[in-house]
């Protein structure tokens, strides 16, 4: 089984959010851009976490989003978001989280065993500070084991595409 892919449209370096709530639904847009879910897949993913608690924040600095298949996935994918500034999620062990990975999968069958794939991927005990110092887009995907982006020519697909501005609303849902 490999992973969803990774493409530079699904990948955030430096967000500067103000709470979980904001993280998760940067995550949800990196997936909408990516062309994996609609919209409302990030609402579905809070949904998740407001029921049952911060278990997506599945070590220290890292929040592993996502919601069970439905009408708003269009195909399985990724997305990751480094933060500027650690938000709490309420674990009470691997808070503060510096990482969101949000991950859509598109069948029932799948989602358990996307979750624990993409889990392991997070083994090395290093890898969530290296994720959150990353300044490019290829750095997080080489990080994790993937190709660097199809298509990508020169310093063009590398350089960190989608870099977080400071917080203006404006990207708020």
């Amino acid at each position: 089984m490999t992973h969803p892919p990774l493409p530079d449209e699904a990948i955030v370096l430096g967000a500067h959010v103000d709470d979980w709530r904001a993280a998760v639904r940067e995550a949800g847009r990196a997936l909408v851009r990516s062309g994996s879910t609609a919209s409302g897949y990030a609402d579905r993913m809070i949904g998740v976490i407001e029921e049952f608690g911060a278990y997506v924040v599945i070590a220290p600095g890292l929040a592993l989003a996502h919601a069970r298949p439905g009408p708003d996935v269009r195909r399985e994918g990724l997305s990751v978001v480094t933060l500027a500034e650690p938000v709490p999620f309420g674990h009470p062990h691997n808070d503060p989280v510096r990482i969101v990975v949000g991950l859509a999968v598109a069948n029932a069958e799948e989602h358990v065993a996307r979750v624990a794939r993409l889990a392991n991927a997070f083994n090395d005990s290093g890898i969530v500070g290296r994720m959150a110092r990353a300044e490019t887009t290829d750095e997080v995907r080489s990080l994790l084991g993937f190709e660097s982006a199809e298509g990508a020519e020169g310093a063009e697909g590398s350089e960190s595409t989608e870099r977080a501005e400071g917080s203006d609303g404006e990207a708020e849902a």
